[in-house]
């Protein structure tokens, strides 16, 4: 699994940012403004961001959560990664981290 983890990773930071970059070029930059606008255009595209907004919310909880009755460090990875990327990234980073600390304690 940490490699199925650490391959996530990749992607779920590649994947997203490559649109994010398709789109700037796009746009000339990174305008928030058009950027808003465009996701409000469309229903869909608002259920999609508000689902990705709940989950990113749940999944920081989470990793508060069980990463203190684990005692993990460097929570903060996960949570910076959620909300600089997003959860394709938080997740499996959090998992990773997960991963390795349980199978070290059961070492």
């Amino acid at each position: 699994m940490l490699r199925f983890y650490g391959l996530m990773c990749v992607l779920g930071t590649v994947l997203p940012y490559s649109a994010l970059v398709a789109w700037g070029f796009e746009h000339g930059g990174l305008d928030i403004v058009a950027m808003a606008a465009e996701v409000a255009r469309s229903r869909m595209s608002t259920f999609a961001w508000l689902d990705v907004l709940v989950s990113a919310v749940v999944l920081i909880c989470f990793v508060l959560h069980e990463g203190r009755r684990l005692s993990l460090t460097g929570l903060w990875m996960p949570i910076a990664g959620t909300c600089l990327v997003g959860v394709s990234l938080g997740l499996p980073l959090f998992l990773l981290m997960r991963e390795r600390e349980l199978r070290r304690a059961a070492l």
